[in-house]
């Protein structure tokens, strides 16, 4: 019984040896309470500070997202009137093509007209030079007539001075 009570002892002690030490440990580990206390209301002011840095983060994520739907708004609002002043770009485009096809056919049209004015100009420049021809030969011969005929009056009034010496000379 003294053997195992020695041996109880014995591990008793060693038991609370060991008991010790970890309370020691414990204690070399453990923080004094005012400096426990200091860092319990740095922990609370650091849980402030982040909780209201969440809460500022949220109402800039609410912001942008805000106003990330506004610029898209206005960016789908923007994108619409670029559609819509391409097609009227398109349908101007067109009207000025069908304008300048209907323009291209006139001045095609008054092409063709101008050749046919320009055929009958040559046409008409060779008749009027046949008439030209045609008015100096008459001219030539008007001109011939006039003196055959200024030659006959020229005669005739020789032949009636003739005829005013002849007639009283036979009537005497």
């Amino acid at each position: 019984q003294l053997l195992e009570a020695k041996a109880s002892l014995s591990l008793a002690q060693t038991q609370h040896a060991l008991q010790l030490q970890r309370a020691k440990a414990q204690m070399n580990n453990m923080v004094p309470k005012k400096q426990f206390e200091q860092l319990q209301s740095t922990l609370r002011e650091e849980q402030c500070k982040t909780q209201q840095l969440q809460e500022s983060l949220h109402q800039q994520a609410e912001q942008t997202s805000r106003q990330l739907v506004r610029t898209q708004e206005e960016h789908e609002h923007l994108l619409q009137a670029a559609v819509e002043q391409a097609e009227g770009l398109k349908h101007s485009l067109r009207s000025a093509e069908a304008v300048l096809a209907e323009r291209a056919a006139q001045l095609r049209d008054a092409q063709v007209q101008l050749s046919r004015n320009k055929l009958l100009i040559e046409d008409l420049r060779g008749e009027n030079r046949g008439f030209v021809m045609a008015l100096q030969a008459a001219e030539l011969k008007q001109k011939t007539m006039e003196e055959k005929n200024q030659l006959l009056e020229e005669q005739a009034s020789a032949l009636k001075q003739l005829i005013g010496k002849i007639t009283p000379a036979s009537l005497s």
